[in-house]
């Protein structure tokens, strides 16, 4: 069982740059697609970005399209999200997950989630 845990939250002022990190442990974390999501007070989990088991493809939603870069490090079994631009509409919860695919932008199940980490962007 893979199990993830997310750091580099926080509070940063609008206009400000985060770099969130999910660090897997198992053997398998490179076979697969990560994801992060986001859940805001009162709203539902939103998706925000995916990358692909080799790190060659990735996908975002357009909210963040253009501010946040996800990558991953498959030696050291950690995807990061990079957050630039950031804006008050970017605080809530960050959570990453792990695919059980190789490659979906649109999946209906995940293998494993982590606990989340706050983000807060103060205007």
């Amino acid at each position: 069982q893979v199990q993830l845990v997310e750091s580099g939250g926080g509070l940063v002022q609008a206009g400000g740059s985060l770099r969130l990190s999910c660090a897997a442990s198992g053997r398998t974390f490179s076979s697969y697609a990560m994801y992060w999501f986001r859940q805001a007070p009162g709203k539902e989990r939103e998706f925000v970005a995916t990358i692909s088991w080799s790190g060659g493809s990735t996908y975002y939603a357009d909210s963040v399209k253009g501010r946040f870069t996800i990558s991953r490090d498959n030696a050291k079994k950690t995807v990061y999200l990079q957050m630039n631009s950031l804006k008050p509409e970017d605080t809530a919860v960050y959570y990453c997950a792990r695919g059980i695919t190789g490659w979906d932008p649109h999946p209906r199940d995940f293998g494993s989630w982590g606990q989340g980490t706050q983000v807060t962007v103060s205007s």
